[in-house]
C-alpha cells in the first residue's frame, strides 16, 4: 500500500461538495420564492411534499449523527481505519447522503417539480467527485478490503442488506 502517494484529507471532498450543494439549494429556493419557477409549482398536495421533506431531513440528521458522533468518522480517518459497520454497512458515504437528504427535504418544502432536478445533480456531482478522489484514495489505502466493500454497499442511497448464508 502506498499511503504516502495518495493522502486523503481529513474532510475528503466534503467541504467542496456540501458548499456547492448548499449554494444550489439556496439558489433554487430563491428562484422559487421570486416566482421564476411558477411553472413547476404544485397548487394542491403541498402537504405531501412538506411531510416527505421533513422525513428526509430527519433521515439526513440521523445519518449524520450516526456517522460523525456515534461512529466518530473523523477519528477513524486520522487513525486510517476503514469503517464498514453500523451506518456504514448500509451506505458508504452517510455524511454526504445526510446532506443530500437534508437539501432535498428543504427543496421539497417549495412543492416545485422543477427543483426536483437538483437532487439528481447532487447525486451525479457526488458520484463524479467520489470516483475521482476518495474512492481512489481508499482503494489505495485498503486494497481488496475496500474493493469488497464497494461491491456490497451503495455509495449514496442507504440499503439494508440481508445477511448471506
Amino acid at each position: 500500500m502506498k499511503s504516502e502517494e495518495f493522502k486523503m484529507p481529513s474532510f475528503g471532498v466534503g467541504p467542496i461538495y456540501v458548499i456547492t450543494c448548499l449554494i444550489l439549494t439556496i439558489l433554487g429556493i430563491c428562484l422559487h420564492l421570486r416566482g421564476y419557477l411558477n411553472l413547476g409549482e404544485l397548487r394542491q398536495g403541498k402537504i405531501f411534499f412538506i411531510i416527505v421533506g421533513i422525513l428526509l431531513m430527519l433521515l439526513g440528521i440521523y445519518l449524520w449523527i450516526q456517522a460523525v458522533i456515534i461512529q466518530k468518522i473523523n477519528k477513524k480517518v486520522t487513525e486510517k481505519k476503514l469503517i464498514t459497520t453500523g451506518v456504514y454497512s448500509i451506505v458508504r458515504n452517510p455524511v454526504y447522503s445526510a446532506f443530500i437528504f437534508i437539501f432535498t427535504g428543504l427543496l421539497l418544502f417549495t412543492a416545485n417539480y422543477i427543483l426536483l432536478i437538483l437532487p439528481l445533480v447532487f447525486w451525479a456531482f457526488l458520484t463524479i467527485l467520489m470516483k475521482n478522489t476518495e474512492e481512489k484514495w481508499l482503494k489505495n489505502e485498503f486494497g481488496k478490503e475496500y474493493e469488497e466493500y464497494l461491491k456490497e454497499v451503495n455509495r449514496v442511497i442507504p440499503r439494508v442488506r440481508r445477511k448471506r448464508n
